[in-house]
């Protein structure tokens, strides 16, 4: 592709979708818009724009694995790695019916923002496998992590690449990836290679804090939003849309400081109780029922609905793209915490500044994740064990000190929080590259 070497240059998407043509531009088209706008804001070097403009490598695998019943399945899985200069690549895996290249590219990008805005040690990176693992028993979902492992091979690794848990994985699935990883190192390094991956079981080499680290993330910028508003949060309501990890536990940790849960959403539909609904009640009965559609103590209510809600913070913990041109005008909040990564395209970005409702946007809000599962990857390094008092204050001093850098961005370049956030994040990684050159 040729590009222009001078400082306005702007970079484009360098693939195309393999899948039929969408209306709407791809999440990645949507990645790339926020870059440019950032780029240009603050003039980005234009070497280092071009760097940062496309991924590093890209791996697509095609693996069988054996059914229950005997059958052969091939199943598709991708890791997309964006850039090192920070450190190892990082980013989760996703077990997901959606999961294809384009996505995965959009996330790993995202991950490269989000270890920068925080000063970690980290890159970004993303997998997944296009899969519904509501379709597969136990047993078929641990040869099918197994496999995928096997196939990724050395494109993982402790000091490399580190996935962690995302969309539908969980500490048992990074249980499996560790034991399948270090029985294919030679028997004298195997225990070197415990932080392959984050978002272990605590008996498995993980970390304290890990499980509810993005949700508790969330709510430490909530926090801190509501002291520079001089807003009282124990007089708040809040609705959540998506409760699995970062939904509940972002709701169960807002309970302590008094806000009141008057809705929720997830893909089974939604539900609301103006009295309040508790969080902790809803994530027992989510965990047996498998979604919030029939929990007797809140009525149903449409999605349409449920956007409508009154509210003062809205916590978006689902996938990418719900916040859009149409659903933008519907919200009647204050806040949205953006606790999912890409939860609102541009269209609806503008809206939102259009209207005057403050965002704290997903490469900042969500990244508790990703700070604590560099804790747990230290802790394995250093053969050490914390506890929840010191990951959770490493934590909020990772966390906050990333609002502080993109709130002065924001008073700087007199731009909205996202683009700041991404300024911030350009910022660090231009003086990396300028510093070290390029080799050769």
């Amino acid at each position: 592709m040729a590009i222009n070497t001078r400082s306005s240059v702007r970079i484009k998407p360098t693939y195309k979708q393999t899948a039929p043509e969408k209306k709407r531009r791809s999440v990645y088209e949507d990645v790339v818009s926020q870059f440019n706008r950032a780029a240009d804001i603050m003039n980005l070097d234009s070497g280092v724009r071009k760097i940062l403009g496309t991924t590093m490598n890209e791996v697509v695998v095609h693996f069988p694995v054996k059914m229950d019943d005997g059958r052969i399945e091939v199943f598709t899985g991708y890791r997309v790695q964006h850039n090192n200069a920070l450190g190892p690549f990082k980013g989760g895996l996703r077990y997901h019916p959606a999961v294809d290249i384009d996505e995965v590219r959009a996330l790993a990008t995202w991950m490269t923002w989000k270890s920068a805005i925080v000063n970690i040690p980290f890159g970004g990176a993303k997998g997944g496998i296009q899969l519904d693992p509501t379709n597969y028993s136990v047993a078929e979902l641990e040869r099918i992590t197994r496999r995928f492992t096997y196939a990724l091979g050395n494109t993982i690794g402790p000091d490399y690449d580190i996935p962690a848990p995302d969309v539908n994985t969980n500490p048992q699935i990074m249980a499996w990836i560790l034991d399948t990883y270090q029985s294919m190192m030679p028997a004298f390094e195997r225990h070197r290679c415990l932080g392959v991956v984050t978002g272990k079981p605590i008996e498995s080499g993980g970390s304290v804090g890990r499980d509810k680290a993005t949700g508790q993330g969330v709510v430490y910028l909530i926090h801190e939003w509501a002291k520079d508003h001089n807003f009282d949060l124990s007089k708040a309501t809040y609705i959540v849309q998506g409760f699995g990890n970062v939904g509940s536990w972002s709701a169960r940790l807002m309970k302590p400081l008094g806000a009141k849960l008057i809705a929720v959403e997830d893909v089974t539909g939604a539900i609301a109780d103006p009295e309040g609904i508790d969080p902790e009640d809803l994530t027992r009965y989510v965990l047996e029922n498998r979604g919030v559609k029939g929990y007797p103590k809140a009525k149903p209510i449409s999605h349409i609905e449920f956007l409508r809600t009154r509210a003062d913070i809205f916590i978006p913990a689902a996938l990418e793209n719900q916040i859009t041109a149409e659903t933008a005008p519907l919200l009647n909040v204050r806040l949205v915490a953006e606790g999912a990564n890409g939860p609102t395209d541009p269209e609806g970005d503008a809206i939102l500044n259009q209207r005057g409702i403050d965002v704290l946007p997903d490469i900042l809000c969500n990244s508790g994740g990703v700070i604590v599962s560099y804790f747990e990857w230290l802790q394995n390094k250093r053969s050490e064990f914390w506890d929840l008092q010191e990951v959770d204050c490493k934590l909020y001093k990772k966390i906050v000190g990333g609002y502080q850098r993109v709130k002065e961005a924001v008073s700087k370049y007199r731009v909205n929080w996202r683009t700041a956030a991404y300024i911030v994040a350009l910022a660090r990684l231009e003086k990396v590259y300028k510093e070290r050159g390029i080799f050769p």
